[in-house]
């Protein structure tokens, strides 16, 4: 059976932020500081080991003081929260008791009083630690700690898919990469629909669309053979379209309406409408008109 020579490094090059990293572990933090009205929101992931949580972002603070704080499990507020798996509040900081207080500087350089930390757990092991505070000391019941429910439990099932992505993109790079590392590796037809199939399956778990689109090329790429090729200024590749999307953009070029491209393709318009938003969202195009430009530059139609 024919073979292709495929690079590994493509499939793990479209691994993302998981909510406690980077730029998306801060709009978390935003998104729970919003919903607490709180002054001040910081936090971030708990190590491999469960034995500390590594203070990696702030929102709305005012000083770094809290940045790359380690917080050892049972030591301070968090710690305590880590230990016991469940949220833990204190109003008055500096003079709480049930707690340890070895961190008490940098928290006083934030002037905070009231804090909260909030565990998130995903399958029984704690993954992240979310702070709350406020600079006044404030009484917070129970409907206060209800309203994050709904956010905790979906910060949990991003965790959890990222999990799954990044469980699934080792294998994939296991299938790509022998232990011998080569610079190449020699895949049959049969490898690389296995592999088109199980990104397919990625891009389908997957909701931010970023990364779909970068799955959805890579996919492309292993359907057809080939290695990345070098981007160039002038315009992007057409980003996986399938065979009815190329057809249904076609007809957008003769300037058809949905309808009268349902009617040539034999489709139902509403099939119709539902390529020609996949198509513009492979393509990044803002509306119809823009999709078709770009497909003609990619040459996908004439």
């Amino acid at each position: 059976m024919t073979g292709v020579t495929y690079r590994g490094a493509m499939v793990l090059d479209v691994a993302r932020e998981a909510p406690y990293d980077g730029s998306r572990l801060v709009r978390t933090l935003g998104e729970f500081r919003a919903m607490g009205h709180s002054d001040v929101a910081f936090g971030g992931p708990v190590n491999t080991s469960a034995a500390a949580i590594d203070i990696t972002g702030l929102h709305n603070t005012n000083t770094r003081s809290l940045q790359g704080l380690r917080v050892r499990t049972g030591h301070g507020l968090g710690g305590k929260a880590l230990l016991i798996g469940r949220p833990v509040s204190v109003t008055n900081y500096y003079d709480a008791r049930g707690i340890t207080h070895q961190y008490d500087a940098p928290v006083r350089a934030e002037q905070l009083e009231t804090v909260t930390a909030l565990p998130i757990v995903v399958d029984r092991a704690p993954r992240m630690v979310v702070y709350l505070a406020h600079r006044a000391q404030v009484v917070l019941g129970d409907v206060w700690y209800d309203a994050f429910l709904p956010l905790v439990r979906r910060v949990e099932r991003e965790i959890a898919v990222d999990d799954e992505v990044r469980r699934r993109m080792v294998s994939l790079g296991g299938m790509l990469l022998p232990t011998a590392a080569p610079p190449e590796v020699r895949l049959t037809r049969s490898d690389l629909r296995d592999i088109s199939d199980e990104l397919a399956d990625l891009a389908a778990l997957v909701q931010d669309d970023a990364l779909r689109a970068r799955l959805e090329d890579v996919r492309s790429r292993v359907e057809s053979g080939r290695t990345p090729q070098p981007t160039t200024a002038r315009a992007p590749a057409p980003i996986g379209l399938a065979a009815r999307e190329i057809d249904v953009l076609a007809q957008v070029a003769l300037g058809q309406s949905n309808r009268e491209v349902a009617a040539s393709l034999g489709l139902v318009e509403s099939t119709v409408k539902s390529y020609l938003k996949n198509a513009m969202r492979k393509l990044h195009a803002s509306n119809r008109v823009h999709a078709v430009r770009l497909a003609r530059e990619a040459g996908a139609i004439d």
